[in-house]
C-alpha cells in the first residue's frame, strides 16, 4: 500500500478546545426553541470573518437495550426534513442545571415508559458543527423495567403521534448501512454499541465529564449580544 506523501500519522486523535476572538455578536432571529446568531470572528492571521449559526440547548439520547438485544425506538415525525424517523428516545437539555443523566432518564420514562438499572455513555457528538452548536450525549441503558411517566408530562405535537417499537440491534445496523435509517442519534448510538458490544467495560461511566458543554458555554460568553428582535413564538 502506498502511503500518502507528506501526511503525518497520529495514533491518538482528539478534538481540541479552541475559541477565536469574537469581536461582535448579533441576534439575527429568535425562535420558539433556538436563536440564530451572527458572529464577527477574528482569525489567527488577523482577518475578520462572519459566521452565522443556531444556538442550541444541547440534548441527550438513549439506546435502550433489552435482554434480547432489541433496541427501544420511537417512530417520530420531523418536520424540517419531512420524514418520520426511527430514533432513540431523546430530548433537549432545556431545564436549567438539570443533570445530564437525569435528563436522559426522564426522556426514557416520558417517551417509552421505561427505567433502566445500568447506564453508560456510548458516544458524545456535535451534530452539525458548521452551523449549529448542538452537542448530544448518547447513553446505553440496560436492565430495563417498566416505569410510570413523570408527573405532569403530556405528549403534544409530534410526540402525541409517535409510535414506540423494539427493533433487533442487528436489524438497525443493517438499516443504517443500507441507508434506510438516518437519524444521527440513532446512527451514532447504534454503531457505537456495535463497536463496543464485546467489551462494554470500555464505555465511560454515566457521570463522566462532557467537555463540549463547557466549551459551548465559553463560546456563549465570548461576546456581548447586539440586537434583540422579537421572539418568533
Amino acid at each position: 500500500m502506498t502511503e500518502p506523501a507528506g501526511i503525518p500519522v497520529r495514533r491518538t486523535a482528539a478534538d481540541s478546545p479552541e475559541l477565536w476572538p469574537v469581536e461582535r455578536r448579533e441576534v439575527i432571529g429568535r425562535g420558539g426553541l433556538f436563536d440564530y446568531l451572527s458572529d464577527r470572528v477574528r482569525t489567527p492571521d488577523g482577518e475578520m470573518m462572519r459566521r452565522d449559526f443556531i444556538d442550541h440547548t444541547g440534548a441527550v439520547g438513549v439506546i435502550a437495550l433489552d435482554d434480547d438485544e432489541q433496541v427501544v425506538v420511537v417512530h417520530q415525525y420531523r418536520h424540517p426534513v419531512a420524514f418520520r424517523l426511527i430514533e432513540p428516545p431523546a430530548g433537549l437539555l432545556d431545564q436549567p442545571d438539570e443533570d445530564w443523566l437525569v435528563a436522559a432518564q426522564r426522556e426514557l420514562a416520558e417517551e417509552a415508559g421505561l427505567a433502566a438499572g445500568d447506564w453508560r455513555i456510548l458516544v458524545d457528538m456535535m451534530t452539525t458543527p458548521g452551523g449549529v452548536n448542538e452537542s448530544i450525549r448518547i447513553y446505553l441503558a440496560r436492565d430495563l423495567r417498566a416505569a410510570t411517566q413523570p408527573e405532569g408530562f403530556e405528549p403534544e405535537g409530534e410526540e402525541a403521534h409517535m409510535e414506540v417499537l423494539r427493533v433487533p440491534v442487528d436489524d438497525l445496523i443493517a438499516g443504517i448501512l443500507a441507508g434506510r435509517l438516518q437519524s444521527p442519534s440513532l446512527v451514532a448510538g447504534v454503531l457505537a454499541y456495535a463497536a463496543s458490544r464485546d467489551d462494554l467495560d470500555r464505555l465511560r461511566s454515566a457521570d463522566s465529564p462532557w467537555p463540549a458543554r463547557t466549551q459551548v458555554a465559553a463560546m456563549r460568553a465570548a461576546a456581548i449580544v447586539e440586537g434583540q428582535p422579537d421572539h418568533a413564538g
